[in-house]
């Protein structure tokens, strides 16, 4: 290893990072697998970086709480806030979590994701005929950031002319995920809590008075429970409703701009897949592999336990790097090369075990169809200009990408 990785490990602090980081991460997380796979952060966190690790903490979950009261109290207090990541599905342990995901998941069943297909490419089309008409586009603003919202609207049944606040809401909840927030951040993460909350409860009390088809409208099914009587509370629905829309949104955003922009900068990869659109599912999950839509985790430890040698004490906090984990070479061979054929890929993009992401199959959906259509659409689409990223860690993604048509 050479001396400046050395460096990069040894003063590695999740609290306190450069410019550099936020532009490009890797060189940092190599630099960490090598020589300090589970790091200590000066607050008492470690910070996982290994494939194998992440494996044994996404599956022991007993070992490995979910839970984010004790973690969450003292960086949110009494605020909505805290309410809503403590109640939301991702951030509970089971029985709570196994109860509200079975319902989430009868909501999101492979028929009722196959329904959504067709309203799907609708969607895409209708957005890459405006594109085509112009000279030069945004693509998220113009295109990525656009698919999840009205997904996740559709799913709900919000109405079409209701939809407007639903992205900047969920970016401000999710901002404050960030492991330092300044009372900025915190104020509009709380702001947006509270007008999330008072829309739903409209939203709520309108479809309890007229009820959707529960097959296609998942706010319907939510309301409705499971046949057996088992229901979410009232406090329950609300939130883990504003967690579908921020689970499914930011990820699924990033998910689309990532590739988009990594088969722009792999020119011999975007031709390959032009070449042969078949090559789509793998292609997917080697964008998930290569620029991780989410790059980091959370759990704490419940009973004293030893990891990778180092011994754990109950209530030390662990930070899992999803974004490390998934270029680490034990696992995947050649893992800095971005490979659209890769096989087998099996990244850590949306967890594993009890916890792996409950919206994978309509993610997954939302990127084949959107960028095999954009490709077949505009294939000489080209960046014309620098790509402005996010400034965020944990959810790694570009909030501008001014391209050209270049036909």
């Amino acid at each position: 290893m050479t001396a400046p990785a050395r460096d990069l490990a040894e003063h590695f602090d999740l609290e306190h990072l450069t410019p550099e980081f936020y532009a490009n991460p890797y060189p940092t997380y190599r630099a960490l697998r090598e020589a300090a796979p589970i790091k200590l952060m000066p607050n008492g966190c470690y910070f996982l970086t290994r494939y194998d690790d992440l494996v044994t903490a996404y599956k022991n979950t007993k070992a490995f709480s979910s839970d984010k009261k004790k973690e969450f109290l003292p960086k949110y207090g009494n605020s909505l806030l805290y309410e809503h990541h403590t109640t939301s599905l991702v951030f509970n342990d089971p029985p709570a979590h196994t109860r509200v995901r079975r319902l989430i998941m009868g909501a999101l069943s492979p028929r009722a994701i196959a329904g959504m297909e067709p309203d799907l490419i609708k969607l895409v089309d209708q957005l890459l005929d405006r594109i085509a008409a112009k000279d030069k586009f945004e693509l998220i603003g113009d295109f990525a950031s656009a698919i999840p919202v009205e997904v996740i609207g559709n799913l709900l049944d919000v109405p079409h002319d209701e939809r407007e606040p639903l992205r900047d809401w969920s970016l401000a909840i999710l901002g404050a995920l960030e492991p330092v927030i300044s009372k900025e951040v915190f104020g509009r993460g709380n702001t947006a809590v509270k007008d999330f909350l008072s829309y739903l409860e409209t939203l709520v009390e309108r479809r309890r008075a007229k009820p959707g088809n529960p097959d296609r409208d998942v706010l319907t099914r939510l309301i409705q429970g499971e046949d057996n009587g088992e229901r979410l509370t009232a406090k329950e629905l609300l939130h883990n409703c504003i967690f579908l829309l921020n689970a499914g949104h930011e990820t699924t955003t990033n998910l689309i701009g990532n590739g988009l922009v990594a088969l722009s900068e792999h020119p011999d990869q975007k031709q390959r897949l032009i070449d042969d659109p078949t090559l789509i599912k793998t292609a997917v999950e080697e964008m998930l592999r290569f620029e991780s839509s989410n790059q980091l985790g959370n759990r704490m430890i419940v009973e004293e336990m030893e990891l990778g040698g180092i011994t754990m004490p109950a209530g030390t906090l662990v930070t899992l790097c999803i974004g490390a984990a998934n270029r680490d070479p034990a696992q995947f061979p050649d893992p800095e090369t971005f490979d659209i054929a890769r096989t087998p890929n099996r990244h850590l993009a949306f967890g594993t075990g009890a916890h792996q992401c409950a919206g994978m199959a309509l993610a997954r959906l939302e990127g084949a169809i959107a960028i095999s259509r954009f490709l077949a659409r505009l294939p000489n689409y080209a960046l014309a200009g620098e790509p402005v990223r996010g400034g965020r860690v944990r959810f790694r993604g570009f909030l501008s990408v001014p391209c050209s048509i270049n036909s």
